[in-house]
C-alpha cells in the first residue's frame, strides 16, 4: 500500500454529546488536553481516542463545524499533496494549517465525488 490512513475524526456542532455517544457505543475513551487547528475544532472540545489497537482518532467540533467525518492518510508534503488533489479533480477545502504547539500540518479536500479526505503530515 502507499500512504496509510493515520488518523479519523468525527466533528459535531456538540462534541461533548457525541463523545457520550461513540464512548457508549465502542468503549473508546478521550484525551482532550492535547491542541488542535481551530479550522478543526473549538479549542478544548477535541477528544483524542486513546486506542490499543486500531488508528487513533478524535471526536470534536463546536458551533459552526458541520457534522462529517473525515480520515486523514500520512503524506511527506501536505501542500505538494492538497496540490495533486487538485490536478486529478479534488477540490482544496481547508489548510495546510499547522496543529498549535504540535509539529503537524493538516488539511482537508474533497474528491470528485465529493466525498472529505484529509491529510497529515510533518510541518
Amino acid at each position: 500500500m502507499g500512504q496509510p490512513v493515520v488518523h479519523f475524526e468525527i466533528i459535531g456542532a456538540d462534541p461533548e454529546r457525541l463523545r457520550g455517544y461513540y464512548g457508549d457505543l465502542f468503549g473508546w475513551g478521550f484525551d482532550t488536553g492535547g491542541p488542535v487547528a481551530p479550522s478543526v475544532s473549538e479549542p478544548g472540545r477535541y477528544g483524542f481516542t486513546q486506542p490499543e489497537s486500531g488508528i487513533p482518532g478524535g471526536v470534536g467540533g463546536g458551533a459552526g463545524h458541520p457534522p462529517h467525518t473525515v480520515f486523514y492518510v500520512g503524506v511527506p508534503d501536505v501542500e505538494a499533496a492538497l496540490a495533486r488533489a487538485e490536478s486529478l479533480g479534488g477540490k482544496r477545502v481547508m489548510g495546510p494549517e499547522r496543529a498549535p504547539g504540535r509539529d503537524l500540518v493538516v488539511a482537508h479536500f474533497t474528491d470528485p465525488e465529493g466525498n472529505l479526505v484529509g491529510l497529515a503530515g510533518p510541518a
